[in-house]
This record gives structure tokens, C-alpha cells and sequence, in this order.
């Protein structure tokens, strides 16, 4: 699986995730955002993820949110297209967020709170991914995940990509939450929590000035980081506007 990847230090984490995702661990294929794979590969990904259907986002929820950052709700609908993909899943069950836990991410959080990663080099956290040992994508990152918070809860979430926008939990201060519990709490809650948490990430890093002005190509830049061009972000978060206008 293929990743938008701009190998930076592990300070920069704390910049728009689309431009600071740190290097992936070695051999860890998962830890990708979900959205940035081939779209007919994302949404293959996420749909095969899912073991249950919770409520998914309605035409009430787009325009709620739409009209909480001062856009159209066109706008709203083609941002999720894009950044979410196609078919937008971001629960893998009731009460479990679609998650990529990031063994890079884990390891430099580990190493910068000088914790030694030798005695749990045996742990599931520090495995591939295991579809056929889990049944499915989903099931298996959270079993990485479970596995890497016995050894530190917060570091695990921290280094975990949660829901449909497949944000970095590093950046839970920039979704508005108070600890990386309420964010992951919220994450887990429901799609329409995951919307309200993106948005209030694109508030804070300034982001919604580009959508109103539907400004793709700025807003895939800072989002995605300088590969949106190469990717069409641009291109088909345009093309996604027009069609849902």
C-alpha cells in the first residue's frame, strides 16, 4: 500500500498531519491514512473493515458542520469524498473507530520518553498487520493497538491514525479536546464526531479560509502535503465539488 509519506524528524509531527507523517517503521505496510491509498483500494479497505453498520453521516450532519465553518455544504461533501474516500467509513464496529496504529510514530514517541522498546519487540504492536489472524483489516490494527497500550496507553493513541480523516492522535490539542481520552472517547463515539473533529482541526490550523474560496489546490497542499499535485487532490476535490453542487 502506497502512502503519501514526506519523511520529516519526528519534531514536525505536530505540524498539519498531511505534511508531517513521520516514516513508517520498518516493514509496517498499515500505517497509512486511509484516504491517500487508490480509491478503489481505500474503499475495498474500510468496507471489508466493517463488521456492523452504525449511523452513518446524513445530509443533516454535512450541512451542520457545513455551516459551522461558513462553507456550502457541496463543499463539506467533497472534502469528505476526498479525505475520506469514497465510501467514507470511519467505524470499523459500534464503538470502534477505523484506526491505523503507526509502529514508526510509536517508536519515536517511546524513544523521546527515553522507554526502551527491546522488551516488547515480541508484542502484536510490533507485528505486521494479521488480516487472517483477525478476520479483518480493522479487527487486526486494533489488536496492534490493545497490544501496544499495555505498554503505554497514551503513546499507543498518540500514535494511531483514528476514523475516516485518519488523524494522527498527536494532534488531539488541534481537534479542540483537553486529553488524548476525550479524543480517542469522541473518535469511537460516531462518524458524526469524527466530522466535527476534523473540523474543528481545519479551524485551527487556518485551513477553512481555502474552502471558502474553494481554493483546492492550497487547501490539498496544507492538507495533504506537496504531493497533492502528483496525487490530484486538487483535480478531484474539484471535480467532487462540481458534481455534488
Amino acid at each position: 500500500m502506497k502512502k503519501v509519506l514526506i519523511v520529516v524528524s519526528f519534531l514536525v509531527m505536530t505540524a498539519v498531519y498531511g505534511l508531517a507523517l513521520p516514516a513508517v517503521g520498518e516493514g509496517d505496510t498499515a500505517a497509512v491514512k486511509t484516504d491517500s491509498l487508490p480509491a478503489a483500494q481505500a474503499d475495498t479497505l474500510a468496507a471489508d473493515s466493517v463488521s456492523e453498520k452504525p449511523h452513518r453521516l446524513n445530509d443533516d450532519d454535512y450541512q451542520r458542520v457545513a455551516d459551522e465553518l461558513g462553507i456550502d455544504k457541496a463543499t463539506m461533501k467533497a472534502v469528505v469524498e476526498i479525505e475520506a474516500g469514497h465510501t467514507h467509513i470511519g467505524m470499523v464496529e459500534e464503538g470502534k473507530a477505523l484506526i491505523n496504529f503507526d509502529l514508526g510514530v510509536f517508536k519515536s514517541l517511546m524513544r523521546r520518553n527515553k522507554k526502551s522498546i527491546k522488551p516488547y519487540l515480541g508484542y502484536e504492536a510490533f507485528k505486521k498487520v494479521n488480516v487472517r489472524k483477525y478476520g479483518s483489516y480493522g479487527k487486526a490494527q486494533w489488536a496492534r493497538l490493545e497490544s501496544a497500550r499495555t505498554i503505554d496507553a497514551d503513546l499507543a493513541n498518540q500514535a494511531t491514525f483514528w476514523g475516516m480523516f485518519q488523524i494522527g492522535g498527536f494532534n488531539w490539542k488541534k481537534c479542540g479536546c483537553s486529553s488524548i481520552d476525550e479524543f480517542v472517547e469522541r473518535m469511537c463515539r460516531s462518524e458524526q464526531e469524527q466530522l466535527e473533529l476534523f473540523a474543528q482541526f481545519c479551524i485551527h490550523m487556518d485551513l477553512v479560509k481555502y474552502l471558502k474560496k474553494h481554493d483546492w489546490n492550497s487547501f490539498a497542499y496544507h492538507y495533504n502535503g506537496p504531493r497533492y499535485r502528483s496525487l490530484g487532490y486538487h483535480t478531484r476535490l474539484r471535480k467532487a465539488y462540481a458534481k455534488h453542487k
